[in-house]
Order: structure tokens, then sequence, then C-alpha cells
């Protein structure tokens, strides 16, 4: 068996790019390990001192099986950024304290955590404004939010229909023909029990708002089998009361909040 001699396919190289720099592999690099040495036990190791123990410049080791591989070193000259001028002058100074400068940094740091406070709490006081007011009633809603009538344009015996916020409202002059039989009415007999008393405030007066309790339908006055109001599209009858007594609809026909300020005036709202 034939050996055959390996020292032409085993070889490595070492450059070196002369540059001052300390070699890192001291067996690779012989003519140099005198410059290696302990660094000394007083030097403070910060990240800066640390990255000038780093070798610098171009040095290389090759090492190959008839093929040479390179390894090369990162670049460590890049100087540490000084951000100095960021710093508030009682902070400058490494070796010196803090502590005499802490109550000015804290009113500073205070100033701007109030102002920033303040300045965010008014912001939003505005946008809630602005919020809430966007969806308050428009002027005209609010100028018919309530209705002055004049009872003494309504003949006895008369209904009269005004619009109040977009919806009829019945006034009614009733006679005292029409009150007699009102506070008559048996209230067991009623499907939505309530006397002519509780419906009025003055007896000559009904106040209700013209929309049948079925399915909002407009009621026609002064009709229907009771004298009241009639429902012609589902044939709901109301007394002169607006109590319903006959047909689908399952509430009487709603009394708003009204009052008599002065005598011959009503207001509505």
């Amino acid at each position: 068996m034939m050996s055959v001699p390996k020292s032409p396919l085993l070889y490595a190289a070492t450059q070196v790019v002369a540059n001052a720099a300390k070699p890192t592999i001291p067996k690779a690099v012989a003519t140099h390990a005198e410059k290696l040495a302990v660094a000394p036990s007083k030097l403070v190791l910060t990240s800066y001192s640390m990255s000038k123990l780093l070798p610098t410049g171009a040095d290389r080791v090759s090492f190959s099986i008839n093929s040479p591989s390179q390894v090369r070193f990162a670049h460590t000259d890049v100087q540490i950024p000084d951000f100095s001028y960021y710093r508030k002058e009682g902070t400058k100074d490494s070796n010196a304290s803090s502590e005499p400068s802490l109550s000015g940094r804290r009113t500073f740091t205070y100033l701007i955590a109030g102002g920033g406070s303040v300045t965010a709490a008014y912001a939003a006081k505005c946008l809630v404004n602005e919020f809430v007011s966007s969806m308050s009633a428009t002027a005209d809603v609010l100028a018919m939010a309530k209705i002055e009538i004049k009872l003494a344009d309504i003949p006895e015996g008369k209904n009269v229909t005004f619009k109040w916020r977009g919806k009829p409202l019945f006034v009614r002059h009733r006679t005292a023909e029409e009150i007699d039989t009102e506070t008559k009415v048996n209230i067991g007999e009623l499907r939505h029990q309530e006397t002519d008393a509780q419906r009025v405030k003055d007896p000559k007066w009904l106040v209700i708002l013209g929309i049948c309790t079925h399915l909002g339908c407009v009621p026609l006055a002064n009709a229907g089998d009771f004298g009241g109001y009639y429902c012609p599209c589902h044939g709901s009858h109301y007394d002169a009361s607006g109590r319903i007594r006959k047909g689908p609809a399952p509430l009487n026909l709603e009394v708003p909040d009204y009052e008599f300020p002065e005598e011959g005036i009503l207001v509505v709202g």
C-alpha cells in the first residue's frame, strides 16, 4: 500500500496588513505576539474602550484543503455617536452626580406633562360640545317645540287641527252635552280604562294628538259611532274624550303636555 504525502494538500496562510492593529491569533501571527498584552486592571470597560481592543483594518486568516477560505472580521473603527448636544447640562459629566439638577429636570417634566394634559382636556371638551350640539334640535324644530293657541278662535262643538312637532294636534271645544255624556261612561266597559277627568284639565277643552294608536293613521273628527273620532283606514271609533270604543286600536288617543297660562290661551309643549 502506497502512502501519499499530504503536505501538498494541506497548507495554512496568514496575511497581515501592517496598520498597527492588534492581532487576534497569536499562533498564526507570531511576529506580532509581543504586541498582545493584558489590559491593565484600572481600564474602565465601556463599549467604546472595549471596541478599541478589537482588530481593525484588513487582518484575515486563511486555511484550506486545496481551496482557500477566508474569514474577515467586522470593521470596528466606527466612532460611537456623541449625543451630548441633546443631554441636559446636569447630566453631561458621567463622573459628577446629577442629584443637584434632579429637581429642575423634574419640574420641566411635570410642566410638559401638565400642559399636555390641560390641552388634551380642553380639546376633548370642545369635541364633546361639538358632537352634542350636532345632535341637538335645529332652530326651526325648537321654534315648534311649543305652540300657543287662542281658544277664542275655536267655536263650541268644533274641532280644530294644528301642526305641532310635525304631528296633527286636535283641540276640541266640547259642548255641555258632550261633557255630560263622557263623564257618565262606565270605564269598566272600556278597553283602555281612563275617566274623562283624567284626560282633560278643563272639561270644555279636549287636547289630543290626532294619531290613531293602531297604525298611526289620522282619524276624522266629529265622526264614528260615538260622535268623537273615526279612523276610516281600519275602523277604529273614539268618543268625544278620545277613548277607544270600537275597532282594532289598543289605546286611547294620546294627551300631550299642555297648560292654560292665562284665560283664553292654550300652550302645548
